[in-house]
């Protein structure tokens, strides 16, 4: 690819304020932003605040590869399904005038749906509660139905008829129908069309000017392009999809700049009444108990002790974060076209960074027979398991159906999790003895996880088995596990490696001829040959999953 220089794929477009903030700060800014994406691949815009000021606007890379043109800040980007904070905005100004009711039953709005006696409130359809299926994950959305042109009424028709995953408000599943369903309740309550709700509700009074809903026809100033990796070139246009159907859940375009306006007015009280946000902000526990941290429209989470209120999305070609950390007013928005580098972790970190939290303590030296006090199967209120083991003098944690973390010593009792914003602190009882008897975790969810350790064994490793070429060679192709996630299956001698849409290439290791293991996380993989011995569908064993996939190359 033709390499841009410096000047023409690193903007800065910092306001008044921002001459006044640290530049160490910026700097590091800078180098995590450069270290994730190139200047002569697609890019990303970014914009951080921080008490209402800017303090760090840049954009590197490139808007349009074809033409050579240069990412900028002010560039318009599919947002994907941080389209659903708009969405649930208008359900909750709907609920302030006297329009509808949380409590409405779906049915008081679409007659006609088939709802097989349940009722679905739309809290439901907000909290991704209902049990509807997503027609993100139907077989029949194909290659084909994706490219088509729905309104709104043929979309719910698409999906209407399919049988429920569970009783409502039983279980939380991530869910696009629902969204879907709520910008046709706007619709109907309102009698405007989704995309002009939005735009006299949200947008003109707010002077979001270069926000609109996603159509693909009218001219847009600044649209960038969005793309795909691909081989050999290493980027391709991204797969057209008619943006009739992300709808309510997933069509609006914006920038960085609008979307910082959208977010600081949220939280400053000028989009909707306290009561209204307490409910948005508040996150759903199921019946058992679980936490969804999930309210309406918004992932409740924690940022290393703080309070953030966040959400991503993802649609073709984009990708995007937007991520608020309540007690220190910071808000950080990055906008991505391409669909392969996704900018959650480093939204995590430029929020963390500006919020002042320390990313990496100083490592503390500990001797191997400290460590071993640390090691151990601990078991939260679930029955799940985290395992704690010393390898090669480094202490690893490894959750069930999770990752192995390396985990490091900072302070007495005290670790974080290499290359996370996770920390663990083991607790000895009594204060002092040598005896660990239960740990803490924070994670970007929670605080202080509480895990409990048993006297159970640490297991022992999985036996691995030495298949020859010729016994790998059949895995070797791509599965689809999900619209848009597929595991690519690739063989290098005998040793066969996945990897998973927008993740890392991992190896795996047989335990039988058709099962193989992941050392990096609790997970498993199952090939199911045929009688010809081609294998035409695996499957994916994790956190108590069985996730199928079908070979389509």
């Amino acid at each position: 690819m033709k390499l841009c220089s410096a000047l023409c794929a690193l903007f800065l477009l910092f306001t008044a304020s921002v001459t006044a903030q640290d530049a160490a700060l910026q700097a590091q800014f800078d180098q995590l932003l450069q270290a994730q994406y190139p200047a002569d691949g697609p890019g990303a815009a970014v914009l951080v605040t921080k008490k209402g000021q800017v303090i760090y606007q840049r954009a590197i890379g490139m808007a349009d590869l074809e033409l050579d043109v240069p990412l900028k800040t002010d560039h318009v980007f599919r947002i994907g399904s941080v389209t659903k904070q708009f969405t649930a905005a208008a359900i909750l100004l709907l609920t302030e005038q006297g329009k509808l009711s949380l409590q409405d039953e779906i049915t008081k709005f679409i007659p006609d749906y088939p709802t097989l006696g349940k009722t679905i409130t739309v809290t439901h359809l907000l909290n991704h509660t209902s049990g509807i299926k997503s027609y993100t994950g139907m077989e029949e959305w194909d290659d084909m139905t994706r490219r088509k042109d729905f309104t709104p009424a043929a979309l719910v028709d698409f999906f209407k008829n399919q049988p429920m995953d569970f009783e409502p408000g039983t279980k939380y599943k991530y869910n696009n129908s629902a969204y879907v369903l709520l910008g046709f309740i706007i619709e109907k309550v309102s009698g405007k069309s989704y995309a002009s709700f939005i735009d006299e509700a949200f947008f003109q009074p707010l002077g979001m000017r270069h926000s609109y809903y996603g159509d693909v026809k009218p001219l847009i100033k600044n649209r960038a392009n969005g793309y795909t990796e691909a081989e050999p070139s290493g980027f391709a246009n991204a797969d057209y999809l008619s943006m009739t159907q992300p709808y309510a859940a997933g069509s609006i375009m914006s920038t960085v700049e609008d979307l910082t306006t959208w977010t600081l007015a949220v939280h400053n009280g000028k989009v909707l009444q306290p009561e209204s946000l307490k409910k948005a902000f508040t996150p759903n526990i199921l019946p058992d108990g679980t936490n969804t941290y999930y309210g309406f429209g918004w992932n409740i989470k924690n940022m290393m002790g703080s309070p953030s209120i966040e959400h991503g999305g993802g649609i073709n070609g984009f990708l995007s974060s937007l991520v608020y950390v309540k007690g220190e007013d910071v808000c950080v928005v990055i906008l991505t076209n391409c669909d392969c580098n996704g900018p959650d972790p480093l939204a995590d970190k430029l929020a963390a960074l500006a919020a002042g939290k320390n990313l990496a303590p100083t490592a503390l030296k500990l001797e191997n027979s400290v460590l071993e006090q640390y090691t151990g199967v601990y078991e939260n209120d679930k029955k799940e398991q985290r395992i704690i083991t010393l390898e090669g003098g480094v202490l690893k944690s490894l959750r069930t159906g999770g990752s192995k973390y390396t985990i490091v010593p900072y302070a007495t009792d005290q670790f974080y999790f290499e290359n996370s914003m996770s920390r663990i602190r083991f607790v000895r009882e009594p204060k002092g003895a040598k005896k660990v008897t239960k740990a803490f975790v924070s994670d970007r969810n929670t605080e202080d996880n509480l895990w409990v350790k048993t006297d159970k064994p640490i297991p022992a490793g999985r036996a691995e088995m030495q298949l020859t070429e010729a016994q790998l060679e059949p895995f070797v192709g791509e599965y689809q596990l999900a619209p848009g996630f597929s595991i690519t299956v690739t063989r290098e001698g005998k040793q066969l490696f996945c990897q998973a849409t927008g993740q890392s290439r991992f190896e795996v290791f047989a335990e039988s001829p058709t099962r193989f293991f992941l050392k990096v996380v609790d997970a498993t993989i199952e090939f199911y040959p045929d009688a010809t011995g081609k294998v035409p569908e695996m499957a994916l064993f994790q956190g108590g999953q069985e996730i199928p996939g079908t070979r389509v190359k």
